[in-house]
């Protein structure tokens, strides 16, 4: 008793931290306060945040790669609007099939991309995603290419004006950067970028000196503050990279841990860069050169500015000769197959790993690849899953059905294990081993059950996985009310769904179930009917109300995941059903013909009455024609006895007369007697 007492307190404590520790978290560890915003600063100089203390870093210079004042200012007021940002400095536009945007002039920088293909909401009049921010703006992010400073050498740095040969950079049209120090020394970026997302920068340095220089390419990209997260533990959001072939991530707030808030990599090939969910912005640097790299986190701002840099090793250029390195950067959207594209035709290693397949990356891939190709032959992504998942069943039939014909036999073991219970009561270990005994004797395992539900959890988290960050799923459609495979069941049950128009409450958000997860739990309560219940009794009540437990688990999940859920259930209890009638198992456990029979016997008391009647009713009708039949025989032997006294008649005595009278008190009586009885 007091083991099924500490299971329920668990399952009660689990909970309670499950859903109820967000709630905890805001009530004793309150956000801090924004901090006070000011005004832009223009000048290069250090403004005072609140308290009085200046950032830690001096602008113009990172880690040894140029910032330019713009980036290291302290934050602007957030009444500055995109666009009042965008007209801050010349520019150049970008267009291509997929992206539109522009450079800034001043200092270089790619701070202003928008994706033309993905929209903030499934609302086709919904704004499409702003991916990088121009410098001026609340939150800067952007991309830079440039030149390390060097003693002797001039280089342009974040507040240089350069010129372009071009207005317009698009997939046919290059554009060209370009800038002279004063000593003679030309700067040139061409920037050409492809129909998707990625963007090839040739740096190319010109020694108009007579002295030899030696100088260094750098790649960086900067972000001010955090964007909104999903913070959830599967999926990772911050910086990002792979270093000789070892990926290394890094969330925002575990840069604040380190010391002077920095880490650096030295690798040959590779990239790194900042993730989101779906969108990601990465450098790509020459595969072949070694770089060193660096993530590092300024304090600011309250949430910090983060900085991923590469640089490269120092060139040398004699007098009247040019150096070119070559790097890329990617901002776009995290495409599985796009990636893997990119992966393979410019040699980046493991470029795919920027979409958090997870641990289960062996399987979770191979499942996204399964669902993208059913989905170019079926059209729709959840046609796809239900195609998949059938597949799957298909795969594991020969475990599953071993496993169902054993909880098909330990079902029909059910009443003589009920007999048990009953028999031994309280004592436990006597039941156990009884039990036991049992199954060893009639060869049943009793934890063949849990096998197939022990494979398929990998495939179900790897299924998780695919629909949770995969940006193929977002705002992938169904049938019905479903928009969304990766969001959850919008049609809630206390907004009577979809037809209350009522915005639930944070705290209510879990009782606001959808109809996939009740069509999910019912097929889970119905197949555990199906199986054989557990021995102990707390037990059985626990495990009955675990499909209620899990609907509302389940349902804050992607609506494709319990789409799965509920269609993967189906498919088992048909699987079982079948096997169950094969094997004669009744679904409350036993023999279906001793199922029959019980029920037979249970009927109500009041049918057992009408059936003893028409029993009764049909031995009395039986007797009355059994009387009828008698009669027409004593009539026939009447009227043979007549017959036979017309032949041989006798003489009548008065004797005879006067009995038969008196026996039948008239005449005709009598002599029917008197005739009866000379004929008997």
């Amino acid at each position: 008793m007091n083991d099924s007492k500490n299971l329920i307190l668990a399952i009660g404590l689990s909970a309670l931290i499950l859903f109820g520790w967000p709630y905890i978290q805001e009530a004793l560890f309150p956000s801090p306060p924004a901090p006070p915003q000011v005004a832009q600063n223009t000048q290069g100089v250090q403004q005072p945040t609140a308290g009085g203390q200046t950032g830690a870093v001096t602008p113009g210079v990172d880690d040894g790669v140029p910032t330019g004042a713009a980036d290291m200012a302290a934050p602007v007021l957030d009444s500055v609007t995109r666009e009042q940002a965008l007209e801050q400095a010349p520019r150049i536009a970008i267009e291509t099939p997929r992206l539109t945007g522009s450079i800034n002039l001043r200092g270089a920088r790619v701070d202003d991309l928008t994706l033309k293909g993905y929209r903030q909401t499934i609302d086709e009049d919904s704004a499409l995603i702003d991916l990088l921010e121009p410098s001026g703006s609340p939150k800067p992010y952007l991309v830079q290419f440039g030149w390390v400073p060097a003693e002797g050498l001039e280089v342009p740095n974040g507040d240089t004006l350069w010129t372009a040969d071009g207005e317009t950079l698009t997939p046919d049209t290059p554009v060209t950067l370009r800038w002279t120090n004063d000593a003679g020394v030309t700067f040139e970026q061409v920037f050409s970028i492809d129909r998707n997302y990625m963007v090839t920068v040739t740096q190319r340095l010109t020694n108009g000196t007579d002295t030899a220089l030696a100088p260094q390419t750098f790649g960086r990209i900067f972000r001010s503050g955090v964007p909104k997260l999903e913070n959830f533990y599967i999926l990772h959001e911050g910086l990002i990279g792979v270093f000789d072939g070892v990926l290394e991530e890094r969330d925002y707030d575990e840069m604040a841990d380190k010391a002077n808030g920095t880490e650096r990599f030295t690798t040959t090939g590779g990239w790194m860069g900042i993730t989101d969910k779906y969108w990601l912005v990465a450098l790509v640097p020459d595969q072949a050169n070694a770089v060193q790299a660096t993530f590092r986190r300024t304090p600011r701002t309250a949430e910090g500015q983060y900085h991923v840099n590469f640089v490269n090793d120092p060139q040398s250029v004699a007098p009247g000769t040019s150096a070119e390195t070559t790097g890329r950067f990617f901002a776009g959207a995290k495409e599985t197959t796009l990636l893997d594209k990119y992966g393979e035709d410019l040699g980046i290693t493991n470029f795919d790993l920027a979409v958090d397949f997870g641990w289960f990356y062996f399987l979770t891939k191979p499942i996204f690849y399964a669902i993208h190709w059913l989905h170019g032959i079926l059209g729709n992504f959840g046609l796809a899953i239900l195609a998949l998942t059938v597949a799957i069943k298909l795969a594991f039939f020969p475990l599953a059905n071993k496993s169902y014909k054993s909880m098909s036999k330990m079902k029909l073991l059910q009443p003589k294990i009920v007999e048990m219970r009953e028999r031994l009561g309280d004592d436990k270990q006597k039941l156990q081993q009884e039990m036991m005994e049992l199954y060893k004797k009639e060869k049943v395992n009793p934890l063949s059950g849990c096998l197939p539900i022990l494979v398929q959890i990998p495939v179900f988290f790897a299924l998780y996985k695919v629909l949770f960050v995969t940006i193929e799923m977002r705002h992938a459609p169904f049938y019905g009310w479903i928009e969304d495979l990766s969001a959850p069941d919008p049609l809630g049950l206390l907004t009577g769904f979809g037809l209350i128009d009522w915005q639930v409450p944070a705290w209510l958000i879990l009782f606001n179930i959808g109809l996939w997860p009740i069509i999910m739990g019912f097929t889970m309560w119905f197949q555990q009917k199906l199986n054989p219940p557990p021995a102990d009794p707390i037990q059985q009540r626990i495990f009955g109300l675990m499909p209620i437990f899990f609907t509302f688990i389940l349902g804050g999940f992607p609506a494709g995941l319990v789409i799965y859920w509920a269609w993967n259930n189906s498919l088992s209890i048909l699987q079982q059903y079948v096997i169950m009638r094969r094997m004669g198992v009744a679904i409350g456990g036993g023999r279906i013909e001793d199922s029959d029979k019980k029920s037979e016997e249970s009927k109500p008391a009041e049918t057992k009455a009408d059936g003893k009647k028409d029993a009764a009713k049909k031995a009395s009708g039986k007797k009355a024609e059994g009387k009828k039949a008698g009669g027409k025989k004593a009539a026939g032997k009447k009227a043979k006895g007549k017959k036979a006294e017309a032949e041989a008649p006798e003489p009548v005595t008065s004797e005879e007369v006067d009995t038969g009278d008196a026996a039948s008190g008239d005449s005709t009586g009598g002599d029917g007697k008197a005739d009866e009885t000379k004929s008997s």
